[in-house]
């Protein structure tokens, strides 16, 4: 049955599933109330104020003290949404609300505030525990489903297929990616049944005769790609996947090597879809900390409001201590050939022969169809593979500059067009002109009929299914945690901590982290905590326009995004990590098991050489020769080499 209740909607976006508190006449005071309420977490409210003819004061009131919550003037049989309401303990409930000389007393299940990480940490054990993403992550739905509709299992059930995974699935931007990865997908299929990507792999051959060369080959192939971290993952991880088996390359190495080159590069290089988004970030929170002084400060307020963003962007890159080592890492570990943990295994194993992922493993991708295999009599073109992949490339950066400009209202850097530009689109533009190329390449030269091109086409897309099942379900523990304040409850933790200026660069690097791991998503974390977290830097004393308390303003800003990474390469529900264990075609629970040493090796690393140094006064240049001398010893004397290293002469 057709649903169209904008409220109701509406509410769930904020908490959950509203009920009216009570029935009502049409010309009586009504409420809808959510059926769960946690503590510290704001939730809504929706006032349907009685019919009338002037304008009606409402009140919302504890009922234990009589303390007033929110108050306005509303529109006679008009609805009005109270917002940022917050209890801080059961006690708090019930509240009244009054308008028009009529009250309300309304009443709603309690639960402590940190129920609230509950979903994604639970979506988090199983994955890691049993190896079953996909029950692990509706599971973590469920349970955030479970809490919005007061503990009702039934209704959870429900409520999981229609309030988070449809949505996940309709939202534009991720039917974006997820065409995006179809399409990927069909073009890896049409290059493969051409022969094109056979072709590529010989013609790679002479260069990438050794493990090290094709590690450092994938490695600078991320570094090339730095405009968006999606297309970098899919393209990279695709394109160079033939190469790497080849080689006896793990598929986990390979997907450490995209995932953590991909985001890495987009948000230290100012020329991205990243760095326009956060620079529009760091303009609110200067807005929002000029607002907050210009009565006490006037002089600091119209300094906050008179500087650039782009120019504090620009300052803040070098205190990106963990995306930056991130990258350095992952050069040490492909040049230096030796690994550590789970990591060191996997290599042994794949370069022993024991198979680039391990026995039973549930992989993204199936490469195994014969559908993406080239037919015996095919020529072996590797320009059937490479032109379709360079047109990807070079149409979506086309499209995000045209995309851009055409935006803007009048001219604008570089930077400031790509900004501005709608990266999903370019990246769906990019996708369907390799699919032609690819398309047209395999026809025109006679190599496939139409049919067998279309077949090859499908069987690439349907190779993707299991990798966009994982994807959506992601997305919908995310709409989960976003539905039971998962970040809202982290930043008031925050909020709550109290700590030193001096500590406050470290004290975000890992709220952003948290907050990142526990909704999968880093764009979602900087648009949390940098409007936040400027204010609160100026607050305790963080400075603008030089000196060491400007350096703490500067830490604190790229503590959010790189804290955001931290989380995001850590978490098994991220978006960017199953994109990585897709394009790689890895088992992804494999995948975040052997790339998390590495990713809590660099930020502990970064914590402790630059987050905290710096913020004493200590320059950045020095934290990096620091960093990676640590990094370089610990691959030394705790990792290991790999043994019996494969030349491709004898593969």
């Amino acid at each position: 049955m057709r649903r169209t209740v904008p409220i109701t909607l509406l509410l769930l976006c904020s908490q959950v599933a509203a009920v009216r508190a009570q029935p009502q006449a049409d010309d009586a005071l009504a409420v809808q109330v959510p059926k769960t309420v946690l503590t510290h977490v704001p939730f809504s409210l929706v006032l349907t104020l009685p019919e009338g003819t002037a304008p009606i004061e409402w009140r919302v009131v504890r009922v234990r003290d009589g303390a007033t919550l929110a108050t306005g003037v509303g529109a006679p049989g008009t609805e009005v949404e109270v917002t940022d309401l917050v209890v801080a303990r059961r006690a708090d409930v019930p509240l009244r609300v009054v308008a028009a000389g009529e009250s309300i007393e309304l009443s709603a299940l309690v639960l402590p505030g940190w129920f609230s990480i509950l979903p994604p940490l639970l979506a988090i054990a199983l994955a890691l525990i049993f190896r079953e993403v996909v029950i692990a992550l509706f599971a973590g739905a469920w349970l955030g489903a479970l809490f919005i509709v007061g503990l009702n299992p039934i209704a959870a059930t429900l409520r999981t297929i229609d309030t988070f995974v449809a949505p996940a699935l309709a939202h534009p931007d991720h039917a974006a990616i997820v065409i995006f990865s179809l399409m990927l997908g069909g073009m890896v299929g049409l290059m493969g049944r051409s022969g094109g990507t056979r072709g590529i792999v010989e013609a790679v051959a002479p260069l990438a005769t050794t493990r090290r060369r094709g590690q450092l080959a994938t490695y600078l192939a991320g570094l090339l790609i730095f405009f968006d971290d999606y297309a970098n993952t899919l393209i990279v991880g695709n394109t160079l996947r033939p190469i790497t088996d080849r080689l006896r390359i793990s598929r986990e190495k390979l997907s450490y090597l995209v995932d953590s080159t991909a985001a890495p590069v987009a948000a230290i290089v100012f020329v991205s879809t990243w760095a326009g988004y956060e620079i529009g970030l760091i303009g609110d929170g200067l807005r929002a900390a000029a607002g907050q002084v210009a009565n006490s400060d006037p002089a600091l307020a119209a300094r906050l409001e008179a500087a650039s963003p782009f120019a504090i962007f620009l300052s803040s890159i070098p205190y990106l201590f963990y995306p930056i080592l991130a990258l350095c890492m992952v050069f040490l570990v492909a040049w230096t050939q030796r690994d550590i943990g789970p990591m060191l295994a996997a290599e042994r194993r794949a370069a022993q022969g024991g198979g680039v992922h391990r026995a039973g493993a549930m992989l993204m991708v199936d490469t195994s169809a014969e559908l993406l295999e080239a037919k015996e009599d095919t020529p072996r073109r590797w320009y059937n593979a490479a032109i379709p992949v360079v047109t990807v490339v070079l149409v979506v950066l086309l499209g995000l500059y045209l995309d851009g400009r055409a935006r803007l209202a009048g001219p604008g850097s570089l930077t400031e067009i790509l900004g501005a530009a709608n990266a999903f689109h370019a990246l769906l533009w990019g996708s369907l002109a390799g699919v032609l190329v690819a398309f047209l390449l395999a026809t025109v030269q006679r190599i496939l009929k139409t049919r067998e091109a279309i077949e090859a086409w499908a069987g690439g897309m349907r190779s993707m299914l299991l990798a966009v099942v994982i994807l959506v379900l992601a997305w919908s523990l995310g709409a989960a945690t976003v539905a039971v304040g998962t970040a809202e409850y982290v930043t008031h933790l925050l909020e709550s901590a109290g700590f030193p200026l001096r500590l406050l660069p470290v004290s975000v690097f890992a709220a952003a982290a948290c907050i990142a791991f526990a909704t999968g998503t880093s764009w979602a974390t900087m648009a949390i905590l940098i409007p936040l977290v400027i204010p609160l830097a100026v607050a305790l004393g963080a400075g603008i326009g030089g000196g060491t308390n400007y350096t703490v303003l500067l830490g604190t800003i790229s503590s959010v995004l790189a804290g955001a990474i931290f989380g995001d390469h850590c978490s098994p529900i991220s978006d960017t990590t199953v994109l990585s264990s897709m394009a790689s075609a890895s088992d992804h629970v494999d995948h975040v098991r052997t790339q998390l040493p590495y990713a809590l090796l660099v930020a502990v690393v970064g914590m402790i050489v630059g987050d905290i140094p710096t913020a004493y006064g200590v320059p950045w240049f020095v934290s990096y020769p620091a960093g990676i001398a640590i990094l370089t010893l610990v691959l030394r004397f705790a990792g290991a080499p790999i043994g019996d290293a494969i030349e491709a002469s004898s593969s």
